[in-house]
């Protein structure tokens, strides 16, 4: 085993790559979340016309493929004047398409909630939309918590799907790499190995978050 290929070769371009690859990823989980929340509101309690527009946001990026989408956002804006960086492009695609999944944790743990929660704080004169952010989504964010955290974990892995729009990061750099020393065996296992740690990490941290916002008997409420 020639340790100086990975000394030398290996561990900066997977260095190089595992913060690009975190720099896609953090900003994507919170922007994928935040439009997450928005849409499955307003699946449910949004009006006629702002349900009936989340409901076709999500068919749409739950339909198209991710790469599919990557593409568009990369290659095709162009053709209507509108230029991304590479990273940008990669950002927005994982987003929109994340936030898609995420309306649908929200929607089913919103669906989930007694309706008469909502009945009650009207009553006691809270505005429906307050009723809805300060009781009901509370809740709900909490029991689609695992849905929602295992999202992320897909966010991890299809994160390296952006070397596909020329945004180099960890699988770009391993590509770069694996083709100029065509020692693709150990350079792809070094990636897996560290995709693997990646997800580990969360799935630990996200075990964590859960434990620490559970309540005792909560998960036993049903309609």
């Amino acid at each position: 085993m020639d340790l100086s290929f990975y000394t030398q070769e290996v561990a900066p371009a997977m260095l190089r790559g595992l913060w690009v690859s975190i720099g896609l990823i953090l900003p994507s989980a919170v922007l994928g979340l935040v439009i997450g929340i928005l849409a499955g509101t307003l699946r449910v309690y949004g009006r006629p016309f702002w349900k009936r527009l989340s409901e076709i946001y999500g068919l749409l990026f739950r339909g198209f493929p991710l790469l599919v989408q990557l593409y568009l956002w990369y290659f095709g804006l162009p053709q209507l004047g509108i230029y991304l960086s590479p990273f940008a492009a990669a950002v927005l695609g994982f987003s929109l398409c994340s936030g898609a999944y995420h309306a649908e944790y929200v929607r089913g743990a919103l669906r989930s909630i007694k309706q008469g929660q909502l009945q009650a704080a009207r009553s006691l004169g809270f505005s429906r939309a307050r009723a809805v952010y300060s009781i009901l989504l509370p809740q709900a964010i909490r029991r689609a918590l695992p849905g929602c955290g295992n999202e992320l974990i897909y966010l991890i892995k299809y994160s390296s799907l952006a070397y596909m729009v020329t945004c180099i990061e960890l699988t770009g750099e391993a590509k770069i790499l694996a083709s100029m020393f065509f020692k693709y065996l150990e350079v792809f296992f070094v990636v897996g190995a560290i995709y693997l740690a990646l997800v580990s990490l969360a799935s630990w941290g996200l075990n964590r978050l859960e434990h620490y916002v559970s309540i005792p008997g909560f998960e036993c409420v049903r309609r």
